[in-house]
């Protein structure tokens, strides 16, 4: 295996990301690269794991095709990424540490809220226009979804639909879906493409809770901006338990 970086930092955890040239080249938006691994030690004990940002920046709607050519998330910025979430894990944990609670903490901190709410909102795309006695355009959408960013979807739609079909599609999705356009508005605003996310890790931020309350306030009056914010937390308690993440966020 070789490794594509060295250690950062010094901790009694010590850790790297790498190439894992044991396994076989992937395609990875338009090229073949070896999936990159996590390597982490502690106590002369060692694990290593698939990195979560590779599989998820892997995804086809994260990249855009530009004179031809793919173009999307490169290696270099997936890294970056790992180290973030890496030594925030290794810092949360490192009071009581282990490498199976690392392990644990690094698959759900890690996750994009807005990557973890897209299918529930995607079903009910499909079950609203169902209803609507549209099931092509369900259809369509629903498997359309796995290769486009259902938020720019959504966004078209407002041009393509009459205003009020347009707006309860949206007034409705906050109490039958996952408040997943909420999370992405609001996402876009910090991040630049294609580095599109916003982690659990991020969501522990107080600054970052209140700046999209501010945001859900501007950009969805009707909604109960505290309702909205319970909404993300529920599901993130949802998704400890029903994913096996046994103990509670700090």
């Amino acid at each position: 295996m070789r490794n594509s970086n060295k250690p950062s930092k010094t901790y009694k955890v010590s850790y790297k990301t790498f190439l894992n040239d044991r396994l076989k080249k992937v395609h990875f938006h338009g090229k073949l690269t070896h999936p990159l691994y996590v390597h982490v030690t502690y106590d002369r004990k060692t694990i290593f794991f698939k990195s979560y940002y590779f599989e998820l920046f892997s995804k086809p709607r994260y990249v855009l095709f530009s004179s031809g050519k793919k173009q999307g998330p490169t290696i270099e910025e997936i890294i970056e990424k790992e180290k973030e979430l890496i030594e925030f894990v290794i810092e949360k944990t490192l009071s009581d540490f282990s490498l199976d609670r690392f392990k644990e903490e690094y698959l759900f901190y890690g996750q994009d809220l807005c990557d973890l709410t897209e299918p529930g909102f995607g079903d009910y795309l499909f079950t609203f226009f169902q209803d609507k006695g549209m099931p092509a355009l369900a259809t369509t959408i629903k498997e359309g979804g796995k290769f486009r960013i259902l938020y720019d979807v959504v966004r078209d739609m407002r041009t393509a639909l009459a205003k009020p079909l347009y707006n309860e599609l949206v007034e409705s999705s906050f109490y039958y879906a996952p408040p997943y356009l909420a999370l992405f508005g609001f996402m876009i605003q910090l991040k630049k493409w294609p580095m599109l996310s916003l982690t659990i890790m991020e969501w522990e931020d107080v600054n970052l809770r209140n700046g999209f309350s501010e945001y859900v306030l501007k950009n969805f009056p009707s909604q109960d901006v505290k309702e909205v914010e319970e909404q993300v937390n529920k599901w993130l308690t949802y998704l400890r338990k029903e994913r096996g993440f046994v103990k509670a966020p700090q």
